[in-house]
């Protein structure tokens, strides 16, 4: 039987779709076998050829419940269902059906309010930083504004998936022949542990997280992070 992964969260704009995708793309580099569930009415259903895994769209309630039915039928697949934003309701369908939650967020004090709320609303549901700042003075003050704001759920939150621009390759309607080493790493780094945690075995994985990044992070003064944090 199938392992279902829901991204949900009620705000928009936090990597749900990235996520969904770098996801399945680095399940396929660990060797799994997975499908990407749209279900975002307001997206386009992507090209499979050339990705790690298959695409499904499942952007109606009908056509959601028969493409979990036949994920679930599948020996050892796993399903990534991409949700939409600001719709709780589905959020809620989603959480019901998946064996693993994850909520994507920002570096920003309303991403983080967001969720924490969801947090809260999905008591199974694990949190994951998306483009995360590069720089070690922004990392540092990002990861200073999470325990300050979330600390209460640090145990629920997974590393962070650092901001890489090649991501978006991911999303064309269809991809590039080749796709950048970083990108990659960055995929199978953000895999292994969802891995972990359905504790499906797998190749070792060992990538820094400078493994995951295009160029060596812009150095910062802390007088400029920390006015770009006041900025939020």
């Amino acid at each position: 039987m199938a392992d279902i992964i829901c991204v949900i969260g009620n705000k928009g704009g936090t990597g749900k779709t990235t996520l969904s995708h770098m996801l399945c793309q680095g399940l396929g580099l660990l060797n799994q076998r997975s499908v990407c569930v749209l279900t975002d009415i307001g997206r386009e259903p992507l090209d499979p050829e050339g990705r790690r895994y298959l695409t499904a769209d499942a952007r109606s309630r009908d056509a959601l419940a028969k493409v979990v039915e036949k994920i679930r039928g599948l020996n050892k697949w796993i399903g990534v269902i991409d949700g939409g934003a600001n719709r709780s309701d589905m959020d809620r369908h989603l959480y019901s059906l998946a064996h693993l939650v994850l909520l994507p967020f920002r570096d920003s004090h309303e991403d983080m309010r967001t969720v924490q709320q969801d947090l809260e609303a999905f008591p199974r549901a694990l949190a994951l930083p998306m483009q995360w700042p590069t720089n070690s003075w922004a990392r540092e003050a990002a990861d200073r504004t999470v325990e300050a704001q979330l600390g209460a759920y640090r145990n629920r939150i997974l590393e962070p998936v650092f901001a890489i621009s090649s991501s978006k390759q991911l999303l064309q309607k269809r991809i590039p022949d080749t796709l950048p080493s970083p990108l990659a790493n960055a995929c199978r780094r953000v895999a292994a542990p969802v891995l972990d945690i359905l504790r499906i075995e797998h190749e070792e994985v060992d990538i820094d997280a400078e493994d995951t990044m295009e160029e060596h992070p812009q150095v910062q003064s802390r007088r400029e992070v920390d006015a770009a944090i006041g900025a939020h």
